[in-house]
């Protein structure tokens, strides 16, 4: 891969804010790229239809390959798994170009741990990778795969579990969540994305989502639409509140002890630096 100052493995580690852009709309790919969101996913899957699968990769290789309008276009890409090797094939000449924008892809409806692994072995090692739980075999293999070496971070498609299991109920696809979560901290990766909100601009719904998605220990939401990529910022940033409780805390370091009649120990501390690690404090 051409040498850069950055890391695209850092930046997809990091992301909160991840907003899709359809590979076949690449008038769209800078208005994303200026969205505020901490990345984009250039989507060659679910997002194109198929009579523009084709167009779409070429339209991706060339953004990521030069400039657009002064930018330096960075996106992760979602590729088609049943077009898997032809699109892997395209973005490692990609990932060789000078300059190139690619910062890593992300693999649909991954199910077992071999399968990440050999799209791994097709890619630059400086690549992120991040593997998508959609469906009950990908649950149920989701320790192996998280610890495929490679792996940057996973994501979870909510809807496409839903469908696979035939659930409706949110239990279970906060089963699942939950269980990725588990997976990623068990084999020392980043924090997971979270699905999607399918409320494109209703802000009080993609704000509910985005803090339970947080609660439940993910690192990040997807975003379909750029009015979603504000709400999830703020979900996912500290409230004043905890801030304020974490520096308290954080001055407790040493020991267990009380505040407010709460015992205060190691773990509870870290807790509080997590916080202000998060707030940027």
């Amino acid at each position: 891969m051409a040498s850069t100052p950055w890391s695209g493995k850092d930046v997809v580690a990091n992301a909160t804010t991840l907003l899709f852009v359809p590979g076949d709309r690449p008038e769209r790919f800078v208005k994303a790229h200026q969205s505020g969101a901490d990345l984009i996913i250039i989507d060659l899957e679910d997002a194109v239809g198929p009579e523009n699968k084709s167009m779409a990769l070429s339209e991706t290789v060339t953004a990521l390959t030069t400039s657009q309008a002064d930018i330096r276009l960075t996106a992760l890409v979602r590729i088609d798994s049943n077009l898997a090797a032809e699109h892997l094939a395209a973005l490692k000449l990609v990932s060789e170009a000078e300059n190139n924008g690619l910062l890593g892809v992300m693999i649909p409806k991954a199910e077992t741990g071999q399968q990440i692994q050999d799209a791994v072995n097709e890619l630059p090692a400086e690549l992120a990778i991040v593997p998508l739980i959609e469906s009950a075999l990908g649950l149920v293999n989701v320790n192996e795969i998280a610890h495929v070496s490679g792996v940057t971070r996973l994501g979870f498609g909510a809807v496409d579990f839903g469908v696979d299991t035939d659930a409706t109920h949110e239990r279970v696809t906060d089963y699942a969540r939950a269980n990725i979560v588990v997976a990623s901290r068990a084999a020392g990766i980043a924090t997971p994305v979270d699905s999607p909100s399918l409320s494109i601009k209703d802000v009080a719904v993609v704000t509910t989502e985005a803090k339970r998605a947080r609660e439940f220990g993910c690192g990040g939401k997807l975003c379909i639409h750029p009015a979603q990529v504000e709400p999830v910022k703020t979900s996912f940033r500290p409230s004043e509140e905890q801030i304020a409780w974490a520096q308290e805390i954080e001055g407790l370091e040493g020991g267990a002890s009380q505040h407010n009649g709460v015992m205060i120990d190691k773990p509870v501390v870290d807790r509080a630096k997590r916080i202000l690690a998060r707030a940027g404090e």
